[in-house]
């Protein structure tokens, strides 16, 4: 895991620069929490200085398309629509849209309406309604570089059980956001949102969780939300990874669409929400790379 370099050979994180000059300091200290019993990262999820300028690069387009759909997105909207949308801008801002042909999935975002937990499928059939909570996933591949982040929008007025759903689950990111730090363990943000999610009265999808994202769409590590407290992955400054927790309404029990392959329903059919977030850890705390 942590091949033994001389001090004046290259870094292995392909900066070009010496080790001692890297990533030398570095590795001394993750390997002290080593032997102190944490489960440290393998190096290929720690991310050098050109990597996290291109994933921040490509999360700014992931961004423009987000505040384009949040511009249009109305009642009345064939969900088609928002595909179209995040297509067509992500094409314009130089980008290309991850989800379309990832694994076969055949569209270009994912919409999530109301029960659906995650990967709704747009279609011309599905309009949005008043009253409708959907979530908008938007992932974006930019020169290489890749970065995901979701939002979720209120059609018209929406039940205050619905609005509040969705107003908690953005305020988990946030209570996940403060406990991402350099040397702590990835379950304390994790554990963090689930106790607050418990704590007014909804549940957390246990099957689903954040990732390791920027070089590929889907890495490594995997961010649970319902987790101990002391558990988990050491957070190290150069990590990219996703903050998404699914809430729900409702159990927290989930099913699959057996047609399509893809969409997940909350069991009961009580609303789901979800915010997603891109999120670089730092030397001092994390920088938000996509939201």
């Amino acid at each position: 895991m942590f091949k033994k370099l001389g001090r004046n050979d290259m870094c292995w994180c392909g900066s070009g620069r010496k080790y001692k000059l890297c990533h030398m300091q570095m590795d001394e200290k993750i390997l002290q929490y080593k032997d102190k019993g944490y489960k440290i990262p393998i190096r290929k999820m720690i991310k050098n200085q050109a990597q996290l300028e291109g994933i921040r690069e490509s999360g700014k387009v992931n961004i423009a398309v987000l505040d384009y759909v949040a511009e249009h997105i109305c009642s009345g909207m064939p969900t088609e629509d928002i595909d179209q949308m995040v297509a067509e801008k992500t094409k314009e801002l130089g980008g290309i849209a991850a989800p379309l042909n990832f694994e076969g999935y055949p569209k270009s975002v994912c919409t999530s309406i109301n029960e659906e937990v995650c990967h709704g499928i747009p279609s011309k059939d599905v309009i949005l309604q008043e009253g409708d909570i959907v979530n908008v996933d938007v992932s974006t591949i930019y020169k290489d570089y890749f970065s995901d982040s979701s939002r979720m929008f209120c059609i018209g007025q929406v039940s205050p059980q619905k609005k509040k759903l969705v107003e908690d689950t953005k305020k988990s990111i946030e209570v996940g956001l403060s406990f991402v730090k350099p040397w702590h363990r990835i379950g304390e943000l994790g554990n963090a949102i689930h106790e607050f999610a418990r704590e007014n009265g909804y549940s957390v999808v246990r099957e689903i969780g954040g990732h390791g994202v920027g070089i590929e769409f889907h890495e490594d590590p995997f961010v649970s939300f319902v987790c101990p407290k002391n558990s988990g992955v050491l957070l190290v400054p150069g990590m990219v990874f996703t903050i998404e927790p699914m809430i729900n309404l409702g159990r927290s029990d989930i099913v699959m669409d057996d047609e399509n392959g893809w969409t997940v329903y909350t069991e009961d059919g009580m609303p789901s929400a979800q915010w997603e977030v891109t999120v670089a850890v730092t030397d001092e705390g994390y920088e938000i790379m996509a939201y």
